[in-house]
């Protein structure tokens, strides 16, 4: 479902072009997950934005679904990434004015006016498998960190993406929390067949996933 070919990423600077990424190749299908490791500033998240078309490469490319999504127009990308792609960051990014609910429902916001009761519905299931049910109605301020985490676990699960990207998800979290953030993440990822791509610095949590990677000179090795 997610095939990236040969993705290399090329900065302007005034000394000359940088290369972040130079030869990126990786295949995945659902339910499979893996890390990303590698040290600050190796492009980890640089690759996480193209991945997730927030920016485009300056070699190679990358299908999901069989789609191309730098052959989309913008309209049209923007929608494919609220459809397919779901983004989980080391901060949660939740809206401190609305609540719980409201905050998961975000997503949806994006190509309906009028959010449908389905969504509704499957915002309080999400929220309910992690373990948030008597939360609904906080907003982010009365939350705990892990708590905060796991309602951006939810919304980034609402619309049944084919693709999860997380940056850090437990970065922010102490071992407890983070352990028990990285296990829904995992066991979510499993009930909606999503693929799961996570950079990290967190051996505990790369241990966790199908595969772990380093990034090494911008390319991707085992």
């Amino acid at each position: 479902m997610l095939v990236v070919r040969h993705l290399g990423k090329t900065f302007s600077t005034p000394t000359g072009p940088f290369a972040v990424l130079t030869d990126v190749s990786l295949e995945m299908g659902p339910r499979e997950s893996v890390a990303i490791l590698g040290p600050s500033g190796c492009g980890k998240s640089t690759l996480l934005q193209i991945l997730g078309t927030l920016d485009e490469p300056t070699a190679g490319g990358m299908t999901l679904q069989g789609i191309d999504p730098f052959q989309l127009k913008s309209e049209a990308l923007s929608l494919f990434r609220n459809r397919h792609i779901g983004f989980i960051f080391q901060d949660h990014y939740l809206l401190p004015q609305l609540s719980v609910w409201q905050n998961t429902l975000v997503p949806a916001l994006a190509t309906h006016s009028h959010v449908p009761e389905s969504l509704v519905a499957e915002a309080h299931r999400l929220l309910d498998r992690v373990g948030l049910t008597d939360r609904l109605d906080h907003r982010p301020g009365e939350l705990s960190g892990g708590q905060r985490q796991r309602v951006a676990l939810a919304r980034a699960l609402l619309l049944k993406p084919t693709l999860v990207l997380a940056d850090e998800p437990t970065g922010n979290l102490d071992a407890e929390n983070g352990s028990l953030v990285s296990e829904m993440l995992l066991q979510l990822m499993a009930e909606e067949s999503a693929i799961l791509i996570t950079v990290t610095h967190s051996e505990a949590l790369a241990a966790k996933m199908d595969r772990q990677m380093q990034l090494v000179q911008g390319r991707l090795v085992t």
